[in-house]
């Protein structure tokens, strides 16, 4: 019985030891950080209006920008990634779609339409609309965050 268990501790150990060094960032696939410690799979972020269609897209690995259909896709830095795990895991993800929007310029399309999208275990959560520049105080530190790792928005 103490053979068995010794056994099954240092398979345990080796394993652990082996994980770590394939992936020497320290970064999982998929982060589980934050005040509700919830796994973050992909942040997107939407803006629209009649002519434009702008969506931003973060996973782990990569970050993608399509502006009207047309998409470009990049490499998204470990460091990028936590960041943002980090901020949208500090937003009580069932509550996401009842932040209220401050402003209301884009139904008379003076704004463009943002939501924000979270998937979190394989479920996805959704802001309600607000407008662009203007996210609800519950979003803020998220939007900015994505908002700063898109060069297309930056130059606006």
């Amino acid at each position: 019985m103490k053979t068995n268990t010794i056994f099954l501790l240092i398979s345990c150990l080796l394993h652990i030891k082996c994980i770590s060094q394939n992936n020497p960032s320290g970064l999982t696939n998929h982060m589980q950080l934050g005040k509700y410690n919830t796994v973050i799979e992909r942040v997107e972020l939407t803006e629209q209006t009649r002519g434009i269609n702008r969506k931003l897209t973060f996973e782990p690995m990569s970050s993608s920008i399509s502006l009207n259909g047309k998409i470009n896709k990049t490499e998204l830095p470990p460091a990028n990634w936590k960041n943002i795990t980090e901020e949208a895991s500090s937003i009580d993800l069932s509550k996401i779609s009842t932040y209220a929007s401050p402003t209301t310029g884009r139904y008379s399309d003076s704004a463009l339409s943002s939501a924000i999208i979270i998937t979190s275990g394989g479920k996805t959560y959704e802001s309600s609309s607000f407008d662009a520049g203007i996210p609800p105080k519950e979003l803020e530190g998220l939007y900015r965050l994505l908002r700063g790792k898109s060069q297309i928005i930056k130059k606006k």
